[in-house]
């Protein structure tokens, strides 16, 4: 088997107003992975146009949301310069990649993709192509650099599942010709998974089996990244919740999803398990344990806040950060596009 860079790619989507979820299930994760592969991070503004322009909000809010995603990206402590920052759009492999894998993917692959479902809902004759192809894109965002691993939350891995179908596919599709130019038996790797722990999906405030979502309606469902102190503490304090008191077992969070999902929430800011969390406050009311959870939430999320509006403050330093990680990203992408183009038979 050909031996492959050990890579990590993954991508937040600039639709706006990011949230716990976003930094727990992927921002916070991100950074931790840095420290021991080499990584590519993108702001996916291609994957964004994909739904109606009410949800990534047209061209100027697109421009802010990519630069808010990137400050965030910054301010959790993503290193820019030992790894790669930027935005989907600056590199065209992304979209020309996806195009070779629409001749590559299969029709009832898509067909099962449950959050194509999810998403268009009953208008799924009025839906976007480019949302019913998105699981294809998003297999050459990773795939354009021939990335190995990719964090990835619960609803994400189905995605994954086709993108390594793909890899697989485009393989043995074309095996002759790949051995023929030198690359040996296979040219792209099957992309593994990075499960994160706690709080890998993070759910509403409102409702404890929906995810938290920027698009859900009421602003309580979700703490956003730009909330201050009494924000979160509001939205915690007022966080749907039972009447039990906190079990002192994992086995008693069973059909509790609030209670499951605050005490998630508590062990992935204070980077410990569920189990710890419960040994401490197993026993204890809500009344007690929703200001711990808004204290510890505070804390951890107001140096980033802070940051965060720093950066924002300066968009010409996340525009030459963007700028500068698209050459970086161009210049592996377009290796790889060579080689595509040499092993297909695409002249150039």
């Amino acid at each position: 088997m050909s031996a492959f860079q050990q890579r990590v790619f993954s991508g937040v989507q600039p639709t706006g107003n990011l949230h716990l979820g976003n930094y727990l299930g992927a921002i916070k994760r991100f950074v931790e992975l840095q420290d021991s592969h080499d990584c590519i991070y993108c702001v996916v503004d291609l994957h964004a146009i994909t739904q109606d322009r009410a949800v990534w909000g047209g061209p100027e809010q697109l421009a802010a949301s990519t630069r808010e995603v990137t400050a965030a990206f910054l301010a959790a402590g993503i290193d820019h310069t030992r790894h790669i920052v930027f935005n989907q759009s600056r590199v065209s492999g992304h979209a020309e990649l996806a195009w070779i894998f629409n001749c590559v993917a299969r029709i009832g692959w898509l067909n099962r993709m449950t959050q194509f479902k999810e998403k268009a809902g009953k208008n799924r004759e009025n839906a976007s192509v480019g949302l019913y192809a998105y699981p294809n894109l998003m297999a050459a965002d990773i795939l354009v650099y021939r990335g190995t691993h990719v964090p990835v939350g619960d609803d994400q891995k189905q995605h994954l599942e086709l993108a390594r179908d793909i890899a697989q596919k485009f393989n043995i599709d074309f095996a002759d010709s790949i051995a023929a130019k030198g690359h040996g038996d296979a040219f792209f790797p099957l992309p593994e998974p990075l499960i994160a722990g706690a709080a890998t999906r993070v759910m509403s405030l409102r409702d404890g089996a929906r995810k938290m979502s920027k698009s859900e309606a009421s602003d309580m469902s979700r703490i956003n990244l730009s909330d201050d102190a009494d924000q979160i503490a509001a939205k915690i304090r007022k966080a749907r919740t039972d009447p039990e008191a906190l079990p002192s077992e994992v086995d008693g969070l069973e059909d509790r999803p609030e209670a499951a999902n605050l005490v998630g929430i508590y062990a992935a800011l204070a980077e410990t398990d569920v189990d710890q969390v419960l040994r401490e406050h197993g026993g204890a009311q809500f009344s007690t344990f929703k200001p711990a959870l808004a204290e510890l939430c505070i804390e951890k999320l107001g140096p980033l806040t802070a940051e965060m509006r720093r950066l924002n403050g300066d968009p010409g330093h996340i525009d030459e950060v963007l700028r500068a990680g698209g050459e970086r990203a161009r210049t592996i992408a377009a290796e790889t596009m060579d080689a595509v183009r040499d092993i297909i038979g695409l002249l150039r």
